[in-house]
């Protein structure tokens, strides 16, 4: 059994075949998955929950995403916090700074930032976290973390740092706060020893696994769309660093994404045999 805590299946890449991507996420043994709901920007944030409405075992996230900072305005405050009441929204997010596309302003972006975990604090929801430094420097962790420090970590409702591809100092500042760290597809890329050197020491109880799909499809898919059958292979390439079964992965951070969500863990009987 395993979960895909974070999968951006609205994407205009899942267009002529998402109904079929869904089924074999399921024939695959993936028991629940996360849509993220991001979107566009405020236009259609609600994406995630639109797939969860149609799916009982995809849950949703919703937030701005910091490309679309700049896009954020008063009624996209309203309306989010209205949709954060659906009972299948399980966080907020993905949200936080991206310094490597510089998409937005970054004063915009740290403003939206602040605002949505001011939010999603109201709301009582742990908050998916995406930062991305500039190639240069480690900037926009440093200021992503004392934010967090700041605002966020007094809520005692903790997060997921999605994809992470922080060092091991990072991941530590998270963990005090309550974060999960989720890996991805980028865990089995030939360059990622420092994704690699975190992992071997975050927690087990403290892990997840994502596709962040359509992105990042890990080796041997490697080039091609990215879909939640595919978190096996992040499942598997963890396994071999830490020295356990691809399944036992899948078992703990099922465990660990039903712990953490407050949801009743699924029965591996409901999964459909693979």
């Amino acid at each position: 059994m395993f979960v895909d805590s974070h999968a951006h299946l609205e994407g205009k890449q899942f267009d002529n075949d998402r109904e079929k991507v869904i089924a074999r996420a399921r024939e695959a043994g993936i028991a629940n998955v996360v849509a993220i709901g991001n979107g566009d920007g405020p236009a259609n944030f609600d994406c995630g929950i639109l797939l969860a409405e149609k799916y009982e075992f995809i849950y949703a996230t919703i937030g701005i995403h910091p490309h679309e900072a700049r896009l954020a305005d008063q009624a996209a405050f309203d309306r989010m916090e209205q949709l954060a009441r659906h009972p299948k929204i399980v966080a907020w997010g993905e949200i936080g700074l991206d310094y490597f596309y510089d998409h937005s302003p970054r004063e915009v972006q740290k403003q939206v930032f602040s605002k949505q975990m001011e939010l999603a604090a109201k709301a009582k929801l742990p908050i998916v976290i995406h930062c991305r430094p500039s190639a240069a420097s480690d900037d926009a962790w440093s200021d992503c973390l004392r934010m967090l420090q700041e605002q966020w970590k007094q809520t005692g409702l903790g997060g997921i740092l999605h994809c992470f591809t922080g060092n091991w100092g990072q991941a530590t500042r998270a963990l005090d706060m309550g974060f999960m760290i989720s890996f991805a597809g980028n865990i089995t890329f030939p360059k990622a020893q420092q994704i690699r050197d975190a992992a071997i020491q975050v927690p087990l109880d403290r892990v997840l696994i994502e596709t962040d799909s359509p992105y990042l499809a890990p080796v041997p898919h490697r080039g091609k769309r990215n879909e939640p059958a595919f978190v096996k292979e992040t499942a598997a390439r963890l396994g071999e660093l830490r020295g356990l079964p691809t399944d036992e992965i899948g078992e703990q951070t099922s465990r660990n994404f039903y712990r953490f969500f407050k949801l009743a863990e699924i029965s591996e009987s409901k999964v459909p045999a693979r």
